[in-house]
C-alpha cells in the first residue's frame, strides 16, 4: 500500500468508501472571534480517494467525539467483539494562555488523529468519527488565514484618491528583491518604497507601487512608517461570583458590542475561563432581586430583558451575571 497503513490488512482498506478519512495533521491554529476569544485547529484531511480538505475543530469537539468513541467502542464500555483500546485524548488544561495552550495540543492531537486512524474498520466506518472529519459547505468556502502559500483579496487604488502626503503615508523601503508567484503577490526589487494598505497577519503585508497592488512578505523590507494599531472596542460585563458565604464582583473585558446576545454555551465558556476548575452555574436576579437559574439558549432571552441594569455604565453590557457553584442550593434561598 502507497498510503500509511491504516488498517490491518488490505480487504479492509478496501471495504472503506472513497470519502472516508485515512490522515489528518494540524496545519494551524487560528483565533476565532465568538464572546469570548477561543482557538480552533486548521486541520488537513485527506481520505481513502485522495480528496484533501481543511476542516476547523475546538478542543471541545475532540473530546465530545472521544467520549462518545469511549461510550461505543472502549474496553470498559463498549459489546464485544467491537470494542478496542483506544488511543488516549490529551487532558482538559484549565489555567494558562489560550494560544500556548492550543500550540502545545497540536503534537498530541496529531499523534491522537494518527491512531484513531488506525483503528479497525468498524469504528473508521462510525457515524460521529466520520462527521468530525467531514468538511462542511462553511468550511469549504474558509480560507486558513496563516498558511503562507494562500492569498487575501487585494484592490486596486485608483490614483489622486488620496487625500494626505506621502510622508504621512504608511510605507516600506524593500531590502530585497522579491518576486511574486501567484497574481496576488506584489513584485518589487531591493529599494522600492511601498506604501502599506493593510495588515493580512504577522508575516505578510498588502501594499502598492506604482506597478500595482498585491501582498508581501514583512521580512523582505524595512518599515518606514507602520500602519496604525489595529484597536478594538472594550466592552466589560459585570459578573457577581456567589461562593458561599462570600460574593465578589468582576468586571470582565471583552472585545464584543454591548448589544450581542450570547448564547448559552458561549457563555458558559467564558464562566468557566474566569473560574476555572470550578463546577459553576449561571444565574439572573429578577426584579424581586430573587436568583433565577440559566439552563440553555431559551433563557438568554430573559436575562438580557430581565436582567437589565438600574443603571447603566457606558461600555457595559446592560444586563448583569451572576456564578454560583452548582451544588449550592442554599444561595437561592439567602438571597434577600
Amino acid at each position: 500500500m502507497s498510503l500509511p497503513r491504516q488498517l490491518r490488512d488490505e480487504s479492509d482498506f478496501e471495504q472503506l468508501p472513497e470519502d472516508v478519512a485515512v490522515s489528518a495533521h494540524i496545519a494551524d491554529v487560528e483565533e476565532r472571534s465568538g464572546f469570548s476569544v477561543y482557538y480552533t485547529f486548521v486541520i488537513e484531511v485527506k481520505t481513502k480517494g485522495g480528496s484533501k480538505y481543511f476542516i476547523y475543530r475546538r478542543y471541545s469537539q475532540f473530546f465530545t467525539l472521544h467520549a462518545k468513541l469511549e461510550s461505543n467502542y472502549g474496553a470498559e464500555n463498549g459489546i464485544p467483539p467491537y470494542t478496542c483500546n483506544l488511543p488516549p485524548l490529551p487532558a482538559k488544561i484549565y489555567v494558562g494562555n489560550k494560544k500556548e495552550i492550543a500550540e502545545s495540543r497540536i503534537p498530541l492531537l496529531n499523534a491522537y488523529m494518527k491512531a484513531l486512524l488506525k483503528s479497525p474498520i468498524w469504528i473508521l466506518l462510525d457515524e460521529d468519527l466520520r462527521m468530525f472529519f467531514y468538511q462542511t459547505a462553511d468550511e469549504s468556502k474558509r480560507i486558513p488565514r496563516a498558511l503562507r502559500r494562500l492569498r487575501p483579496p487585494t484592490r486596486r487604488i485608483k490614483k489622486n484618491s488620496q487625500h494626505i502626503s506621502d510622508m504621512e503615508r504608511p510605507r516600506a523601503e524593500a531590502l530585497f528583491d522579491f518576486k511574486g508567484n501567484a497574481d496576488q503577490e506584489l513584485s518589487f526589487k531591493s529599494g522600492d518604497l511601498i506604501y502599506l494598505l493593510s495588515r493580512v497577519n504577522n508575516n505578510w503585508l498588502e501594499g502598492s507601487t506604482a506597478e500595482g497592488v498585491g501582498i508581501f512578505p514583512q521580512s523582505f523590507v524595512r518599515i518606514i512608517k507602520d500602519l496604525p494599531e489595529e484597536k478594538f472596542p472594550a466592552s466589560y460585563l459585570r459578573c457577581y461570583f456567589h461562593d458561599y458565604d462570600v460574593c465578589s464582583i468582576s468586571d470582565i473585558p471583552l472585545e464584543e458590542d454591548v448589544k450581542k446576545r450570547p448564547s448559552y454555551n458561549e457563555l458558559l465558556t467564558l464562566m468557566r475561563d474566569q473560574f476555572p476548575g470550578i463546577d459553576l452555574a449561571l444565574n439572573m436576579k429578577d426584579p424581586d432581586g430573587d436568583l433565577i437559574r440559566l439552563t440553555d439558549n431559551s433563557d438568554m432571552e430573559l436575562l438580557v430583558t430581565k436582567g437589565k441594569r438600574k443603571s447603566q455604565l457606558e461600555n457595559f453590557f446592560p444586563w448583569e451575571l451572576h456564578v454560583t457553584r452548582t451544588d449550592d442550593l442554599d444561595v437561592y434561598r439567602n438571597m434577600e
